[in-house]
């Protein structure tokens, strides 16, 4: 581990427990009915004194309710937002983005049965489950996180019991995927609402801020599951249920740490300590304001650079994941 991920995993387990803390009375409202997670660069255990707080509310359904009623009242979950709103003001966490659009209650019985079906992107759950695995830390209720967690793999490892010498996890695998390419999307989207010529250099340079994000946080929370599974399906020849929980027991620099740790010296783990290091270089550049990142970004010479930089952590997450998955028949399920 370098001394920069260090730092942040540092920086981030005490700001984040300062957060858990001063939310004193979501607990009781939440009691064994909800939880609170937060994903992102807290999620990820590598905040700034910058960054914002990306939270999630699930809840669990009542179990005699035919309809999806959630076990968190309407009241409950108001008074839930007010009390999450009130303490990130308070600990001067920036605002929640969009006035809080993405603050809902998603109950876990609509975030495991939308799993595949034509609903999961319109209505978000698609988003809150797979950061649920993919870096999700609880702020509130950790007993309900890990269970609906555990539903969560229940629900992609089904057909485990059937193929358990064998299980490739291609369900999951693919949904990590489709998370990928719908960021990539959203940001196409995005990015291209006015025109080249109406462009202020200032959203010029927000632009490039948020490709170069892109490309390496976002990049290594699915790819580096991604890798983790191809690694357990070449060494084993099946990814068990006790797999999928590690996975998503660690964060994303620590599965790549872990996958180079069971490596040990090899070619492999000598492209994954390249790219650690290329990730702390990353880490870097973003330890900064808004406004320091649009003036860097601005400068065309530094925003070259940096758009190179991210291009070569492109090229040795593909590197890494080609030298592992080239002979593997999940890889393949991948491509094809």
């Amino acid at each position: 581990m370098g001394k920069v991920i260090e730092q942040r995993r540092k920086f981030s387990d005490e700001r984040f427990e300062t957060l858990r803390v001063s939310l004193a009375d979501s607990p009781g409202i939440c009691a064994d009915k909800a939880c609170v997670y937060a994903t992102g660069s807290f999620g990820r255990r590598e905040a700034s004194p910058y960054s914002d707080v990306d939270l999630f509310i699930v809840s669990l359904s009542d179990k005699e309710d035919r309809i999806d009623r959630s076990r968190l009242s309407k009241l409950d979950e108001i008074l839930l937002k007010a009390e999450l709103i009130r303490v990130s003001r308070s600990l001067k966490f920036p605002e929640f983005s969009q006035e809080g659009r993405f603050l809902n209650n998603h109950t876990a019985r609509k975030l495991i049965q939308s799993t595949g079906n034509q609903y999961d992107d319109a209505e978000n759950t698609f988003t809150a489950r797979l950061l649920l695995l993919l870096e999700s830390k609880p702020v509130v209720g950790a007993a309900v996180h890990a269970r609906i967690i555990d539903d969560v793999i229940e629900r992609y490892w089904r057909e485990f019991p059937d193929h358990y010498d064998r299980f490739m996890p291609a369900y999951l695998a693919n949904d990590i995927l489709r998370y990928w390419r719908t960021l990539c999307l959203n940001y196409e989207a995005s990015t291209s609402e006015r025109l080249p010529h109406e462009q202020t250099s200032v959203d010029r340079a927000k632009r490039k801020i948020k490709n170069y994000k892109l490309k390496h946080s976002r990049m290594l929370t699915c790819y580096s599951a991604v890798l983790y599974l191809l690694f357990f399906d070449d060494r084993n020849g099946t990814v068990t249920v006790q797999d999928a929980q590690r996975l998503v027991s660690l964060t994303p620099t620590e599965r790549v740490e872990f996958v180079a740790n069971e490596l040990s010296v090899s070619e492999p783990a000598n492209l994954i300590h390249d790219f650690l290091g290329k990730y702390e270089r990353f880490l870097e550049v973003t330890d900064s304001s808004e406004e320091d990142l649009i003036k860097l970004f601005s400068d065309d010479t530094e925003a070259h650079k940096l758009r190179d930089e991210q291009s070569d952590f492109g090229d040795l997450a593909y590197k890494i994941l080609f030298s592992i998955g080239q002979k593997n028949r999940l890889y393949r399920r991948l491509l094809i």
